[in-house]
């Protein structure tokens, strides 16, 4: 009676294990390897058999093959993700039924005993395979034969003869199943023989189109003897004669000026393409690789504007103010008139959403006279997405720069890069690493494409790249890149643009005359501070969008000519305000202190909240906080406990009370430095029950000792808060250098204090 085991399961794909056999197996899914983890730790046979369907992620019972192999664990090694074992195979079985053990999948399976009817057969079957096996060639590598035959020598018995040739010399994992599925020494001797067999008629074919060519050339014409033997094979499959698009492409490369190594690279790809049947597989991908090698461009460019009050004009007229980058343009143009010869810079323009960097883009490629092209890294991890994979895998093709020349047809084009700030990395690489050679002057005039496999020259592409938050750049890219600024508009500003562009663009948009919409500037202000709050124009765009849209609608089916936009029809059109102008505290409050802060968004005002209570020296945070804040909140705490008696605060309150710290709005995420004078400022009012001044705001990162540093962003910073309605800013001393970015009408707006510890903050907070 045949013996039985209840197993692990291990479904493989396209893998098959033959007794005595070692095989390595990376196993990647989760109940795999629960299976191999259970074999290992107690010893166990495991039941290995192969799935019917490769691509089957989650195989049932119906989706693998009833028989394979019980195997033993050699080799057990973890790796990134997946196990590395090495099983060997003992016997043959069959699967009697399929169950799940302790949450392991698991089988029952019976060893099929191996057996011969007829020894006398099976040794003169035994006899012919190694007769056969002299007259065929088996393998492409000489040593697995050169193996073989040194197996033979040393008295391999006819089972083990079967199953090698099975496990090394068949490449299809459907034909190796008939052999794991053969208990019957005989008939697997038979069924190796039919395979050498069939092996042995291909090498006749083979033989016969090379005498037929043969007799068709003289040994000299090398050239002429492959695109022959292909006229021979094709006659031999059916006298098929067909066409080959090898001309059409050989006639490109020679009368196209391509780069010389480019020419040979595509000309040896050409005689190989000859060589191939038009119906096979790999015959498309030859003829991909040389429709993507000779239509990337590589001689042909467009001609610069070289009329440096016209591209200025252009630059003017698409965008209000922006006056750093539009210079930053101008000067490039005028030394490459100047010079004749000039690498393109490498323009990273930073700022939050909606502030135009893809609009003004598209403008400097407008200005320049040259094409624009654009590619988007938000959530890129895979590093083959830049450099493309390499050819040898299905389906392969060339990274996202490549792709960007091809759409673009010329060597310098404007290349915009958005959010390069956005790019991830995991097991498939950094591509963060592989944009620093698009990115360097130095190194891309040879940038390195794993599917081209040639040199490409990107000296001539001014590229252009947009970020959101410059922290989130890896440093090695940002050192590459020369960042501008593009920070948030103020008040006024958005007025001007509303005026010039976007009233006008949305009234085309949507089939209006001019004469058909109208809205005043006092108008534009009420939907800026009461149905926006952004650092850009994005959503301006939108309500404006809406409002015209509901004209039309108006005057369509109401019969208005005109739509005068008011503020009672904005209520009625779009709803009761959203926002409220000058979301600052309306008194000045114990314990409440307005904070300001910088996000990826633009500025933002941050009103923090401190109470205490009896209790045992609790200290309590809450609001969503980060660690760098909550680190400030601790500064700050101890920062006052080193010195309660210089504020008359009773050293023993911090042992008999519980402090409580809130930063509103819970759900949203908060952290910086930046908020050390908010929160010191907030538990002293709240301990000394002094209020603090309702319209003034303050910034800065507090140290133990009390003294206040520098912090980033303070233009964003100050437009929230006049956005908010604040008159009065504390900021960090250090930072007075940074007023200079500040708009002029923020500077009329709001007084600037500069202080450098926390004593002056005090001074100047607290309501005497």
């Amino acid at each position: 009676m045949s013996q039985t085991y209840l197993v692990p399961l291990l479904c493989t794909r396209g893998v098959i294990i033959f007794p005595t056999q070692e095989v390595n197996i990376d196993v990647g899914r989760s109940e795999s390897i629960k299976a191999c983890e259970y074999a290992n730790n107690n010893n166990s046979y495991i039941f290995v058999t192969a799935q019917k369907a490769l691509d089957v992620d989650r195989p049932t019972k119906d989706d693998i093959y009833e028989y394979g192999s019980l195997c033993k664990i050699k080799r057990f090694r973890r790796k990134d993700g997946y196990l590395r074992v090495g099983f060997i195979g003992i016997y043959r079985a069959r699967m009697l039924r399929q169950l799940e053990v302790n949450d392991i999948q698991s089988v029952e399976a019976e060893v099929l005993e191996e057996y011969y009817d007829n020894e006398m057969v099976m040794k003169e079957l035994f006899s012919k395979v190694l007769q056969e096996f002299d007259r065929v060639k088996l393998h492409a590598n000489p040593q697995m034969n050169v193996e073989l035959l040194k197996n033979l020598k040393n008295g391999i018995t006819p089972a083990e003869l079967t199953d090698y040739y099975a496990q090394v010399y068949l490449f299809d994992y459907k034909d190796k199943q008939l052999f794991i599925e053969e208990p019957d020494i005989i008939k697997r001797l038979a069924l190796t023989l039919q395979y050498i067999k069939s092996q042995i008629e291909v090498d006749n074919i083979e033989a016969k189109i090379d005498e037929k060519v043969r007799t068709r050339l003289e040994e000299s014409q090398k050239d002429f003897y492959l695109k022959e033997k292909m006229r021979a094979i094709k006659e031999e499959l059916g006298g098929e004669e067909g066409t080959s698009d090898a001309d059409d492409l050989r006639a490109m490369v020679e009368d196209n000026p391509y780069p010389d190594y480019v020419k040979e690279k595509a000309l040896d790809e050409i005689d190989k393409l000859e060589m191939l049947p038009q119906s096979g597989g790999e015959y498309s991908v030859v003829y991909n690789y040389l429709d993507w090698l000779l239509k990337t461009p590589w001689y042909q460019r467009s001609e610069d504007n070289e009329d440096l009050n016209a591209a200025k004009a252009i630059l003017e007229e698409d965008h209000y103010g922006l006056k750093k980058v539009k210079e930053r343009i101008l000067e490039y143009l005028a030394v490459k008139q100047m010079t004749k010869n000039l690498k393109s810079p490498i323009i990273c323009l930073v700022g939050p959403p909606g502030v135009g960097k893809t609009s003004l883009a598209k403008s400097v490629a407008r200005a320049l006279g040259r094409r624009f092209v654009k590619i988007s890294l938000g959530g890129v991890r895979d590093e083959a997405e830049i450099r493309g994979h390499r050819r040898t895998y299905l389906g392969s093709m060339p990274g996202r720069i490549i792709q960007g020349m091809k759409k673009a047809g010329v060597i310098n084009p404007v290349f915009l890069i958005d959010e390069i700030d956005k790019m991830a990395s995991d097991y498939k690489g950094d591509p963060s690493s592989a944009m620093l050679e698009v990115l360097d002057p130095e190194q891309n005039f040879a940038f390195s494409d794993h599917y081209l496999e040639e040199p490409y020259d990107l000296s001539d592409v001014l590229f252009i790249a947009t970020a959101n938050y410059i922290e989130n750049i890896p440093s090695a890219l940002k050192d590459r890149l020369e960042i501008i600024d593009i920070s948030s508009y103020t008040e006024l500003e958005k007025v001007e643009i509303a005026k010039e562009h976007l009233i006008r663009k949305q009234r085309e948009a949507n089939g209006l005359k001019a004469n058909q919409f109208n809205i005043d500037d006092d108008v534009i202000i009420y939907l800026i501070r009461h149905y926006t709050r952004e650092a850009g124009v994005r959503q301006l765009e939108r309500v404006i969008g809406s409002l015209c849209r509901k004209s039309v609608l108006a005057i369509l089916t109401e019969g208005k000519k005109k739509i005068n936009v008011t503020k009672k029809l904005i209520r009625t059109w779009l709803g009761a305000e959203i926002f409220e102008y000058g979301a600052k505290e309306k008194k000045n409050q114990i314990g409440v202190v307005t904070g300001l802060a910088y996000t990826q968004f633009g500025g933002d005002i941050l009103a923090v909240e401190v109470n205490y209570f009896e209790g045992n020296g609790k200290f309590i945070v809450t609001g969503q906080l980060g660690d760098v804040m909550k680190e400030s909140t601790k500064i700050a705490l101890d920062y006052i406990k080193a010195n309660a008696r210089k504020y008359h605060i009773d050293p023993k309150f911090f042992e008999t009370h519980d402090i409580h710290i809130h930063v509103p709005e819970g759900a949203v995420p908060k952290d910086g430095p930046s908020a050390g004078v908010t929160l010191t400022t907030a538990i002293i009012s709240a301990i000394i029950k002094k209020p603090v001044y309702a319209d003034l705001a303050m910034t800065g990162e507090v140290t133990l000792r009390g003294n206040v540093l520098p912090i980033g962003g303070l233009k964003e910073k100050s437009l929230a808060a006049h956005r908010s309605g604040i008159n009065t800013i504390l900021f960090p001393k250090n930072n007075v250098k940074d007023l200079e970015e500040v708009p002029d009408t923020v500077k009329e707006a709001i007084k600037f204090i500069p202080v450098d510890n926390v004593d002056a903050v005090l001074r100047h907070a607290l309501v005497k």
